[in-house]
């Protein structure tokens, strides 16, 4: 049994792949970092209708949000909780419309991705490769 239980935020984000089979990457506009497009889940939201949403206000993509890749729980610099789930995503799209919460963004070979972004969110990326390769 766990001593310490995790009480946490959902995180949603999307390893967003275009026809091109490269992923959509973008810039945190609070420290410049790298990350996959997504947000936290509000109350009562459907997780998949969640990471649409998120999506789309950050992005302006309107996506096709298929099965989860990959799900993991740690806690932040703060000791807070949070648990991410990273969803295989496509958009025919690649007109790419930022919200204020990012400065830029890159579409990317998948391998170019994962090295670009956290061990975590690169993990979500392979897998979610992994995923369209079977």
């Amino acid at each position: 049994m766990t001593e310490r239980p995790l009480r946490a935020t959902v995180s949603l984000r999307g390893v967003l792949f275009r026809p091109q089979d490269d992923v959509l990457v973008v810039k945190r506009a609070t420290d410049g970092g790298w990350e996959l497009p997504g947000g936290r889940l509000g109350a009562q939201e459907d997780a998949p209708e969640g990471v649409h949403r998120e999506i789309r206000e950050e992005t302006g993509l309107d996506v096709d949000v298929r099965r989860p890749v990959h799900a993991v729980s740690w806690r932040n610099d703060d000791d807070n909780g949070r648990f991410g789930v990273y969803y295989r995503c496509l958009t025919s799209a690649d007109e790419v419309s930022l919200s204020h919460e990012h400065t830029d963004f890159d579409w990317l070979s998948p391998r170019t991705a994962a090295k670009r972004l956290s061990d975590v969110q690169g993990k979500a990326v392979r897998r979610a490769l992994e995923e369209h390769d079977r």
